[in-house]
């Protein structure tokens, strides 16, 4: 059903959208050491090919690409480089307070790190100032170990003040796994053509798009029409059954899984569009899911409904024939 011209939609809508997830990896032998090191209040580098000491550690040298296997124990303090200030920190910064983050060369060492400098304002940091670190309370394995740097030579420092090669045997062992969390906050406008389309969902209608009568029709609606870029200017409202295209049964387990597999993630075409969308497929044997199959939307009870898809919260066999292999072809 052609619901009419984009002119009378009204301002695009717009939210904030914050994206989280823990991020776990391996660290390898050299960076493994390095935090291993700052566990034990011991800063860690490693020597190039020309003799430099890096830290923090490379794998491989920065010259000759050859891999890097001599560890160099390097002082608690060191001096500051370059600096910028921080007037407003932003959540997950070391502090909640004004800060500088500043490049700091450690003695012994040849590069500069970054990290935190602790002063109560811009007028006492200075490139060439003198900085100690100062440790966490407790450790983890992680940079998080140095909490920030503080103004001066510190403590007596217990790391030597000139570049001595350590032995594998002398160190900790090292860290093999790290997880970071990673977060990304921000502010999403949609587009006049996404508007239509949550503002439909929000209403229990599925709203795509096309260019014209004779375009295509997209859901989600697009800007334009893809193939030859003519703007998206009509709204078509489509129904809640379709055809599954393709599909994945998917067996494997992972973090934040909301559902026990097995289950079914397919592609449905919905009837009236040309193009399909992923969605899930339960009140099915992942056994018995097929291309072809009809299915049509289950939503979720009306005062759960956002402007979001998850509106629907699956799909489910309609009961109807299987579609005629030439309907969806060209959509797989």
């Amino acid at each position: 059903m052609t619901l009419g011209n984009s002119s009378a939609v009204a301002e695009p809508l717009s939210a904030p959208l914050h994206v989280e997830f823990d991020y776990t990896r391996s660290v390898g032998p050299i960076i493994g050491r390095f935090l291993a090191g700052l566990a034990d209040h011991r800063v860690v580098g490693v020597r190039g090919a020309d003799g430099r000491v890096l830290v923090p550690p490379a794998e491989f040298d920065p010259v000759t690409a050859a891999p890097l296997d001599e560890f160099v124990e390097v002082a608690a303090t060191g001096t500051v480089t370059t600096w910028t200030w921080v007037h407003r920190p932003l959540p997950g910064q070391p502090f909640d307070r004004p800060f500088a983050w500043a490049l700091i060369r450690l003695d012994g060492a040849d590069t500069a790190m970054l990290h935190a400098v602790d002063v109560s304002g811009p007028d006492e940091m200075t490139t060439g100032m003198r900085v100690h670190i100062r440790w966490a309370d407790e450790p983890t394995g992680t940079i998080g170990d140095i909490a920030c740097f503080g103004a001066g030579e510190g403590p007596a420092a217990t790391t030597p003040s000139s570049p001595e090669s350590a032995s594998p045997a002398a160190l900790p062992e090292p860290i093999t796994m790290l997880t970071t969390p990673v977060r990304l906050a921000y502010r999403h406008s949609a587009s006049d053509q996404e508007s239509w389309y949550l503002r439909g969902l929000a209403e229990g209608r599925l709203v795509g798009g096309r260019a014209d009568a004779q375009g295509k029709v997209y859901i989600p609606p697009r800007g334009a029409n893809p193939t030859d870029g003519r703007p998206t200017t009509e709204q078509v409202e489509l129904p809640d059954r379709g055809t599954v295209t393709t599909y994945c049964i998917v067996n494997v387990p992972f973090l934040g899984q909301r559902i026990t597999p097995p289950y079914i993630a397919a592609y449905v075409l919905l009837d009236g569009a040309d193009i399909a969308f992923l969605h899930l497929i339960l009140e099915c044997d992942p056994a018995d899911v097929r291309m072809g199959m009809r299915v049509e939307a289950v939503w979720k009870p009306r005062d759960e409904w956002g402007y979001t898809l998850q509106n629907i919260d699956h799909f489910r066999p309609s009961g109807e024939p299987d579609a005629d292999y030439d309907t969806y072809s060209q959509h797989l």
